[in-house]
């Protein structure tokens, strides 16, 4: 009792004369206890005599800062997944543990960062110790890349004199803007009534000497078309001919010709025969869109462009094999199905058939329904 009060006398006085102790522990005897260094622990606490320190070994323990309780503390292994050693052990500091880009430590393993999806922007970037944080674009705000690491940037604020705004900023893409100059497919109304095909108005180049180039080729291809044409009904012509010829002689020198017409009412009708075996061979020709009266394709496009069942043309588009790019393209056009199925009947696999399916699969029976009764109306003779 008597040596605990004169502990507490002694401090006090020290206290009150101004010699504090800068470990804040005392010896037994009143005496301020020592603090260990950086790189030094303690290998005996200050109790009875004072703090007695050791060195910490180079690659295995440390001490990073002065202390008059702690020993010297192991060095990190490293050993946690994916981890990396940034820097050696040493007696006054621990070993660094790095994740590689794209990952985070936690608890001393390496996790990967959360990566933020379209239309959302990192609020707190992935960092070595700290994962993603992500939110939603506010307004004003677009992301359209995925990453961990990208904030949501400001959209701008409006288009250039010379371009038109096409399309609003949303959090998934900034505003889009077009050049007022540059064309766009459409239709015209001649066209369509003419020949049901679409008219492609071409970016001004400033070039007129291409003008006479068209106009050179377009005359060549008349020319060929009309050539042909003729060629065929003149090859047509001599068969037909070379036939009858043939008949007629074997009827007269066989004298069978008036016997099959007496006795059983049959007479071989060459030219019949042959325009059947054109048919014929018709049939097992696809049938392509392309070949389609005008009239038919208009009525076909009006029941694809009916507003009350939603945009079907656009899945129909895709069930033809079209990107997505491609019918964004058509629907900025003043006619996207006609755009549309005037593009896809340029194809080799334009067939009647494809676009049957594509339709069933879409569930527009109605369309299909009339398909099918101008396929059996163009094929009959």
């Amino acid at each position: 009792m008597r040596t605990l009060l004169t502990l507490s006398l002694l401090l006090i006085s020290k206290v009150v004369v101004g010699d504090t102790c800068q470990s804040g522990w005392y010896t037994q005897a009143g005496g301020c206890c020592s603090l260990c260094p950086p790189g030094y622990g303690v290998s005996v606490p200050c109790e009875e005599s004072d703090t007695v320190c050791e060195p910490c070994r180079e690659n295995s323990t440390f001490s990073d800062a002065s202390s008059a309780t702690a020993g010297c503390q192991p060095c990190s292994s490293c050993q946690g997944a994916m981890q990396s050693v940034h820097s050696t052990c040493t007696p006054t500091q621990d070993t660094a543990c790095h994740c590689p880009d794209g990952h985070y430590l936690s608890d001393g393993v390496c996790l990967a960062c959360q990566v933020c999806s379209k239309g959302h922007g990192a609020k707190t970037p992935c960092s070595r110790t700290e994962n993603t944080e992500c939110q939603l674009c506010p307004l004003g705000f677009y992301s359209e890349v995925k990453s961990s690491v990208s904030p949501c940037l400001p959209c701008r604020t409006q288009c250039l004199e010379s371009e038109v705004q096409i399309r609003d900023c949303t959090p998934h893409h900034d505003i889009l803007c077009m050049n007022r100059e540059l064309s766009i497919l459409r239709r015209t109304e001649e066209n369509s009534t003419m020949s049901g095909s679409p008219e492609f108005i071409a970016p001004d180049d400033h070039s007129k000497n291409i003008i006479p180039v068209y106009c050179s080729i377009l005359a060549a291809v008349v020319v060929g078309l009309i050539g042909y044409v003729a060629f065929k009904c003149w090859v047509t012509c001599k068969q037909k001919k070379l036939l009858a010829k043939q008949r007629a002689g074997e009827l007269a020198a066989s004298g069978e010709g008036e016997k099959l017409h007496s006795d059983s009412g049959v007479f071989l009708d060459t030219h019949s025969l042959q325009e059947q075996n054109q048919l014929n061979k018709a049939k097992l020709e696809p049938k392509l869109y392309i070949n389609l009266p005008p009239h038919k394709q208009e009525e076909v496009e009006r029941l694809l462009t009916d507003t009350s069942r939603g945009k079907d043309w656009q899945r129909l588009a895709s069930l033809l094999g079209y990107e997505e790019d491609t019918i964004d393209t058509f629907g900025r056009g003043e006619d996207p199905v006609h755009t549309l199925l005037t593009d896809w009947s340029s194809k080799d696999s334009s067939t009647l058939e494809v676009l049957c399916a594509a339709l069933v699969n879409m569930e527009r029976a109605d369309v299909v329904e009339t398909l099918n009764s101008t396929a059996d109306a163009s094929s009959v003779v």
